[in-house]
């Protein structure tokens, strides 16, 4: 398709000036880069826009562009048969220098290259990790722009495989300070999630009038009167339409007599040509089709024996290819696909056959071409492409693993076939990490079979697709049935549907679906591994069940169980499981299953054994970083953020949570998705950030149901309060804390709302509300007695006692909750009672006793980077008598790092070379380097080596370097 005022290269594109501009400065961007200075920014773009509507006229012009700069391109283009082969994209964007993999890091090398096939010496296993594969990727094209700038084009990005958009984007997000750009095009309506969100978009959108009127003048045989007037009426202003509509009144001027075909009907414009060709050039362009690979050598191969290159020409000359190096090209989608269409069902039937034949050495391409000829049902061919799921699954590949289950699934003849195929699938697409399409398949089985266990595997696929989002009620409604059936005949499975479906039943609150969890699983008796009861006790009632789930918590850790040997009669490890060891390295956490790290992790954040869990969940995430499961990335590292926020980890809090938030949007974890951005907010307004913090708060509940989601209701008011008290409003403040608890006084949330009494109380003495906040904490009162208390909880309800009791009889409650000796543990929350406690003793003329505690609480502000709490604590002091002023440099100020660079300064104090933190973080050395450029200024250090003196001592350790 050629929009332009003619067909030679470097014509003008028509209407089209302001993208133009934009693919212009994004190419010179590039070509004027000096590699030894500053670089630009990441240049990644997305070009989207309706069916025909020039996008990829205007890579092309991107390209000559380039080329014409000194840029080398690299470019692929997706299609729909090859969207089923894992990587099939990447291979044909980066085949022109897969020569450089050898360059690469030997793991590296051998991921990258073992998902095509090529790294004959490799292990079966060695290249099932895709984090490994992406980062070969990026360091390939990190190593190729060593040598000059590069420009990746990649068109039709909608029928990319999903390894493929997987890679690609993960590249794109590490692009800074790399001296290459990526052009993404695809259709507006089929933009992959892997680019919808995070890169700008640039909408072609349709010609208006004018610039329609010129394109239609710069055709061969520009159409005239009421021809004219219909082409530029039904053709909307769509490029595509308006060029062929043109050319078929061009070729038949009584065509304009009728209505002109549009939208759907477009496609048949493309086929007009057919007819008139040759037998030999349409078998040929019908192969080309039903192949879709560029190359020309295949093709050939399947054509019948008398078939010469020479049959080409006439498709060349009527313009629908283009043959260039042994590669073929059509001349628009629309093309191929019209060719295809308009062949009879016999003719694709053997054009399919004659190509399943011809890659015979390539199983999987072998499997879907035999696939696409196969009428109804043919077990011999699912099987064919169930071992082909087998191969991707082993390459890492789960998406196109998923993809060819579900075309198994299809085929097979036997219901129970088909049923099995799908919930493995469905497993497949969550480990990929895609659970909409786990509920979309889950959703075909119970029609297919009776089978009890397909059944259940499927309801707790469909369990954990929604518990991942914000559909609570619907996900406990696959889980509950199914853990009461099964806790006879099956209690291993109801404890496994049971803990899955504790994490849905926290987040909504509904005292009703906790209460419904305890009772199935008080009917599940013991079992070896209990490691299921402990999440169920902790997340369904932290504490009523807290002695019993802290005894479960540390029998498991110390190893002991029935036996009291540490291994269960079948020889297991204490966890009862097969899996994988989570860490290889020394600790408490070596060689244990990563799915009781999680487990522990997540127990000991709820039971505020809060070190614990941060060293059990940091050992977790470490070992994710290496595995493709990115559910469960983002909901570890996010429990991992808040428990290192509440120990007084800020900064390490902010890079976990951007890594949960990140993670949960490419896999569509809607409610880490909104849950880490609250963090994010509760942080801003800490710092005193108040705007940015409320900015943040309404834009991660945009489309929530908070009333259904409590948690994330809670923890949204907090955050909203806190910005209020940060700029003195206590008003405003005192509504947000009150929001958390009901017009009774009851918690909003059974575990979130009571670590908010003494917010509540704070501000409440401040606007002269205390008797309604002291009925509040009655009411908690009431409910703690019969419950056994964590320490910091406890501490905070001394707190807020103290600050809301009669002025003689606050100092005991003060004192309470500054003798406990695990306080310390949660410094920000100690620091606050600290100082409400000074602020008490000077009012009373006791400043000598007042100023240590302030000059403690100013510490814990000052490192934490609490401005609002700094200012109040600064002020308290000049009004104890003490000259004093704030002292940044008695620790290094680190919140003008980015949560990324604080990772690679952290990695870099403890030694790691460039080429180690980016295999480590997933980087390219090269961007490594231009991060530490950026940093030094910011620490105030000019070399690697003062990076350890600055960084304070929770940072300096990094588990693993």
């Amino acid at each position: 398709m050629n929009h332009a005022a003619g067909t030679d290269d470097g014509a003008r594109i028509v209407g089209r000036d302001r993208e133009l501009t934009l693919l212009t400065g994004l190419v010179k961007g590039l070509s004027s880069a000096d590699p030894t200075t500053e670089l630009p920014g990441t240049g990644v773009l997305v070009v989207t826009g309706a069916l025909g509507s020039g996008k990829s006229v205007l890579l092309d012009e991107a390209c000559r562009t380039a080329r014409a700069a000194g840029v080398r391109v690299l470019r692929c283009t997706g299609c729909e048969v090859e969207a089923g082969l894992p990587f099939a994209g990447l291979h044909q964007l980066l085949r022109p220098v897969l020569d450089l993999a050898q360059e690469l890091p030997a793991r590296q090398r051998t991921a990258l290259l073992g998902v095509f096939g090529l790294d004959g010496d490799a292990e079966p296993d060695s290249a099932r990790n895709p984090l490994l594969t992406s980062l070969g990727a990026l360091t390939l094209l990190s190593d190729l722009a060593a040598r000059g700038p590069v420009l990746l084009v990649v068109d039709d990005a909608h029928w990319l495989d999903v390894g493929t958009l997987d890679t690609l984007a993960f590249v794109a997000r590490r692009l800074e300070g790399e001296p290459v750009a990526m052009l993404v095009a695809a259709r507006d309506t089929s933009v992959p999630a892997q680019f919808a969100r995070e890169f700008p978009l640039l909408c072609v959108d349709p010609l208006d009038p004018a610039d329609a009127g010129r394109l239609l003048d710069l055709q061969p045989e520009a159409p005239a009167g009421r021809a004219r007037s219909r082409i530029l009426d039904e053709a909307a202003g769509v490029p595509l339409a308006l060029v062929e509509l043109a050319r078929a009144v061009a070729g038949d001027p009584c065509a304009a007599r009728d209505s002109l075909p549009l939208t759907d009907r477009l496609e048949a414009i493309f086929a007009q040509d057919l007819p008139a060709l040759p037998p030999a050039t349409r078998q040929l362009l019908l192969l080309a089709a039903a192949a879709e690979t560029a190359e020309l050598p295949l093709i050939l191969s399947a054509a019948a024996p008398d078939t010469t290159p020479a049959d080409w020409h006439p498709a060349e000359h009527a313009g629908l290819i283009r043959i260039d190096g042994g590669h073929l090209r059509f001349r628009h989608p629309l093309i191929r696909s019209a060719v295809y269409q308009s062949a009879t069902y016999a003719q694709r039937h053997a054009a399919h056959l004659s190509l399943a034949e011809v890659f015979t050495g390539d199983p999987d391409r072998r499997a879907w071409h035999r696939a696409a000829a196969v009428e109804g049902v043919d077990e011999g061919v699912a099987e064919e492409l169930e071992d082909g799921a087998g191969r991707s699954r082993r390459r890492g590949g789960y998406a196109a693993a998923a993809t060819a289950l579900e075309r198994a699934a299809q085929l097979s003849p036997d219901p129970a076939d088909r049923a099995r195929r799908l919930v493995r699938a469905a497993t497949m697409a969550m480990y990929a990490g895609h659970p909409r399409w786990v509920a979309e398949i889950t959703a075909r089985v119970t029609a297919l079979t009776e089978d009890p266990a397909v059944l259940a595997e499927a309801s707790l696929r469909a369990g954990w697709a929604l518990a991942v989002t914000t559909q609570f009620e619907g996900s406990l409604g696959y889980l509950l049935p199914l853990a009461d059936a099964a806790t006879d005949e099956n209690p291993v499975l109801a404890l496994d549907a049971l803990a899955t479906a504790t994490t849905p039943a926290y987040n909504s609150g509904e005292p009703a679906h906790r209460e419904k969890i305890l009772r199935i699983a008080e009917r599940v008796p013991a079992q070896e591994d209990d490691t299921d009861r402990l999440w169920i006790l902790a997340g369904t009632d932290p504490l009523r069940h807290r002695a019993r789930a802290l005894a479960l918590l540390h029998a498991d850790r110390n190893g002991t169980d029935r036996n009291g040997t540490g291994r269960d009669s079948a020889g297991r490890d204490s966890a009862g499981r097969d899996g994988p060891a989570a860490d290889e390295g020394s600790g408490p956490v070596r060689d244990r299953p990563l799915s009781q790290l999680i487990t522990w992790g997540a127990a000991a954040w709820v039971l505020d054994e809060t070190g614990e869990a941060v060293q059990l969940l940091s050992g977790a995430l470490e070992h994710l970083r290496r595995s493709p499961t990115g559910g469960a990335n983002a909901t570890v590292a996010q429990a991992l953020a808040l428990a290192q926020y509440e120990s007084g980890a800020w900064t390490a809090a902010r890079a976990s949570l951007d890594e949960a938030y990140r993670t949960a949007a490419e896999g569509g974890l809607e409610n880490v998705v909104a849950g880490a951005p609250l963090l994010g907010a509760t942080l801003l307004a800490l710092r005193g950030d108040s705007d940015a913090a409320r900015t943040a708060v309404h834009r991660a509940v945009h489309g929530v149901d908070l009333p259904a989601c409590r948690s994330l209701q809670v923890r949204a008011h907090y955050a909203l309060g806190a910005a209020a008290q940060a700029e003195g409003d206590h008003a405003a403040a005192y509504d947000r804390f009150r929001a958390v608890f009901t017009q009774d006084g009851e918690p909003l949330h059974f575990h979130a709302s009571d670590y908010h009494l003494a917010d509540l109380a704070a501000v409440a003495v401040r606007t002269g509300r205390a008797e309604e906040a002291r009925a509040v904490l009655d009411a908690a009162g009431r409910r703690h007695a019969e419950s056994e208390v964590s320490p910091r909880l406890a501490a905070l309800v001394d707190r807020a006692h103290a600050l809301l009791a009669e002025p003689d009889d606050s100092e005991r409650h003060f004192q309470r909750a500054l003798a406990r000796p695990t306080g310390d543990r949660w410094p920000f929350e100690r620091a606050q009672t600290r100082l409400d406690y000074a602020e008490w003793l000077r009012r009373r003329r006791r400043a000598t006793e007042a100023r240590p505690l302030l000059s403690a609480a100013l510490e814990v502000f000052e490192n934490l980077g609490a401005r609002p709490w700094t200012e109040r604590a600064l002020a308290e002091l000049r009004a104890a008598g003490v000259n004093a002023t704030s002292a940044p440099g008695r620790q290094t100020d680190l919140s003008e790092l980015t949560p990324q660079q604080l990772q690679i300064a952290r990695l870099a104090a403890a030694g790691l070379t460039n080429r180690e933190i980016g295999e480590r973080i997933f980087l390219s050395p090269r961007t490594v380097g231009f991060h530490l450029y950026r940093i030094f200024p910011k620490l105030g250090v000019t070399a690697r080596a003062q990076l350890r003196d600055v960084l304070p001592d929770a940072l300096r350790e990094v588990p693993g370097a």
